[in-house]
């Protein structure tokens, strides 16, 4: 594929709609999966709630980019390696 010369706000304006995009996706569903296992609600980070919230919501975050990002890369939305 060959490379475009973007102006500085076209880069930006690119960038801008790919990462957004994406990482809502992925904030939406690691914020839901730590609320709905509990771990939003632990007091302190040695609370073994709180890493269980974790050890759901990062994966959870990671399911819900993946076709997101397949999808922007697909459409050219999203560059990777260009």
């Amino acid at each position: 594929m060959a490379r475009k010369n973007l102006t500085l706000k076209q880069a930006f304006s690119v960038i801008w709609i790919g990462e957004a995009i994406s990482i809502g996706a992925m904030e939406i569903a690691m914020n839901g999966m730590d609320y709905w296992i509990g771990g939003i609600q632990a007091g302190s980070f040695a609370s073994p709630l709180f890493w269980l919230g974790m050890l759901a919501a990062i994966p959870a975050g990671f399911l819900a980019a993946w076709p997101v990002n397949h999808i922007l890369l697909k459409k050219a939305l999203k560059k990777c390696h260009s």
